[in-house]
């Protein structure tokens, strides 16, 4: 009996554990039930989205670069395709023995080592860095055959930018160059972070920085399938890139070549300007430098060499260089007279050589005697001028050249612009830190009615001045881009600009003024320059100080390095009765501003007006300023014009 009870409890056990083993093995397979309908049905599509994407790559199709052209349809810059030798450094080790042995294969220069070594200094170890460029099909089959002897080294395709014109308009053009870290941060945390996936290369200077969006277009991707290994099978998709769209200066680039050839070696910079619209036509800085050197990266000695010049090739002259304006400031201290009501059109001073004020004296260099406004301006006294600059102050003057853009930002289309220098007592004040310095004495508004002192404006802004004054009075904002090109379309928009805007000037005030410029070509300083020209012209001619001369010195330019001495100036418009140009040039440490800077005027007017292009004889004479009235038999600028590329049919 006892053992049957042991048998039935032994039973009972054994069920207890079976039912035990059973709700475990029930309880598991409802988790894995549990599991694979949160897998296969609540997070179908993210982990289908996953799948996927390990299975596909979506790789960046970078667009073609917009070109830029200049108004008649010259390429300034443009794209090619070559082949360029490439090395990833975070996977081609030790990277200066990978080098050694490529050039067994592909020669590669001394300068090639230096600009690879500054692209990795701007560069992650990851990305991939041309070491030669543009390899010929000889060197790319060469390579090929031995390209498994270099992990982390391979050939691409890839668009080059290229200035065709070199020099010519470079201040203007710019360049592009590949994308700095800083840079790379920045597009990172703006919205076009998505567009410039694959992009290396970006707008530094110029058109190419400050159109960057119009001319970098619309990147597009294409979806590939890839293999376990990441290896592409085939396309899935593809969504194209639309290139950038074209861009149209409003310069004349042979006119632009023509003044950059007529400056020769010397320094300078010259602006002209179409009155009626603020259109750009040149904007000429010299020396000038070849934006090809930077597309890929300069090296080092290049670098040193532009950079430390003293000629400064590099610097915007026309943009950022700032000068005293000499005596190019004389008509619009003789409209701020008129204006104001410190002076009557018929008011005479009498100039006798010199002014004496607080006792120092003002010299004028030549009495001229009893003059008026108009004479003033035309024979350009000194002493005229000393007078009315003391009898307004320095801060009406201020006042006045403010809204003539002296001292301030035009708003030109392009990066950089520099401020200059239109002093007021504020300015003095906020200028300099110690007391004693920061207070206005007298005598240096004596200075400022001739353009000297602590006056200092770009090119840009005395073009922009004169532009305005030729034009009775009424603003436009200079700019250099006329219109883009639609690059699919190809159709030529315009840029819109805003209206013109008049400054309030009495008409008969400026007309009084532009007489007078107009006698300065006829009877003043500047009439040898113009003589026999087929339009009538106003100007004025200018000599600013580069250095500061005392009240008892004498100026000596033998005496002086090149560096010290004199520059040379002239502003002007044409034709007198409907100007379509205005012009301000400058000729560095030159001396008088007929002997240097008024031929150069002279030969833009001539070309823009008349349609005239300077003989060789010519060009040689304005490049030694040794030239008056233009030399030789003039060419037409049809013949010499720089020809836009033809499109076959």
């Amino acid at each position: 009996m006892t053992e049957l009870r042991n048998v039935e409890a032994d039973i009972k056990r054994f069920r207890l554990r079976l039912l035990v083993v059973g709700l475990v093995m029930l309880f598991g397979f409802g988790l894995v039930v549990a599991r694979l309908y949160v897998l296969q049905v609540v997070r179908h599509d993210s982990y289908a989205e996953r799948a996927e994407t390990n299975r596909t790559a979506v790789v960046p199709i970078v667009p073609n670069r917009g070109q830029i052209l200049d108004r008649n349809g010259v390429v300034l810059a443009t794209n090619y395709k070559a082949y360029t030798l490439e090395i990833t450094p975070s996977r081609a080790r030790p990277l200066e023995e990978t080098i050694d042995a490529i050039s067994e294969v592909v020669e590669i220069t001394q300068r090639d080592r230096r600009r690879f070594k500054r692209l990795m200094e701007d560069s992650r170890s990851f990305e991939s860095l041309p070491i030669r460029m543009r390899l010929s099909d000889e060197e790319v089959a060469r390579f090929a055959a031995q390209r498994y002897r270099f992990p982390g080294v391979e050939i691409k395709a890839r668009l080059f930018r290229t200035y065709p014109l070199g020099e010519a308009g470079a201040h203007v053009v710019g360049y592009i160059g590949r994308i700095n870290q800083s840079e790379k941060e920045r597009i990172d945390d703006s919205e076009d972070e998505a567009n410039y996936r694959g992009t290396d290369y970006i707008g530094k200077l110029g058109i190419e920085s400050s159109f960057e969006k119009v001319l970098h277009g619309t990147t597009g991707v294409e979806q590939m399938e890839t293999s376990a290994g990441g290896r592409a099978i085939r396309r899935l998709a593809s969504h194209p890139a639309t290139p950038g769209d074209s861009v149209r200066l409003s310069i004349d680039i042979t006119l632009q070549k023509l003044v950059e050839d007529l400056y020769g070696e010397r320094r300078g910079a010259l602006v002209a300007l179409d009155p009626r619209n603020g259109e750009i036509l040149a904007f000429v800085s010299k020396p000038t430098y070849n934006p090809n050197l930077f597309v890929e990266g300069i090296d080092h000695e290049t670098w040193g060499e532009l950079n430390g010049s003293l000629d400064k090739p590099l610097l915007n002259r026309a943009l950022r260089g700032t000068y005293p304006p000499g005596s190019t400031y004389k008509p619009f201290m003789g409209l701020a007279a008129l204006e104001t009501g410190k002076r009557a059109a018929g008011t005479v001073v009498m100039d006798g050589g010199s002014w004496t004020f607080g006792g120092h004296t003002f010299r004028s260099g030549h009495a001229l005697g009893p003059v008026d406004l108009r004479r003033a301006i035309t024979l350009s006294s000194n002493v005229y001028f000393y007078q009315l600059a003391n009898d307004m102050g320095v801060n009406a003057i201020h006042d006045f050249m403010k809204p003539l853009g002296f001292g301030q930002v035009t708003g030109i289309d392009i990066p950089g612009e520099t401020r200059g220098v239109l002093p007021s007592t504020d300015w003095k004040r906020n200028a300099y830190r110690r007391p004693e310095q920061q207070k206005w004495f007298a005598g240096e508004t004596i200075s400022l009615g001739i353009g000297q002192g602590y006056n200092n404006f770009t090119m840009l802004q005395l073009a922009q001045a004169t532009s305005t004054l030729a034009n009775g009075g009424v603003w436009h904002t200079p700019h250099l881009v006329k219109a883009r090109q639609d690059s699919v379309t190809q159709e030529v928009i315009d840029i819109p600009r805003p209206p013109g805007k008049s400054l309030g000037y009495q008409p008969e005030n400026v007309a009084l003024v532009l007489r007078s410029m107009v006698g300065v070509t006829q009877e003043g300083t500047s009439t040898r320059v113009f003589a026999g020209a087929q339009y009538v012209s106003g100007g004025k001619t200018g000599t600013a100080q580069a250095i500061t001369i005392g009240q008892k010195g004498r100026y000596n330019a033998a005496r002086l390095s090149e560096y010290q001495r004199d520059h040379s100036l002239y502003i002007g418009f044409a034709p007198a009765d409907n100007p379509r140009i205005a012009v301000a040039a400058i000729v560095e440490n030159a001396g008088f501003g007929a002997a240097h800077a008024a031929p150069l005027v002279r030969r833009t007017m001539d070309y823009w007006l008349s349609g005239l292009y300077p003989s060789e004889q010519d060009m040689a004479a304005v490049q030694k300023g040794q030239a008056g009235a233009p030399l030789g038999t003039p060419r037409r600028v049809a013949d010499m014009a720089i020809a836009p590329p033809q499109i076959a049919h």
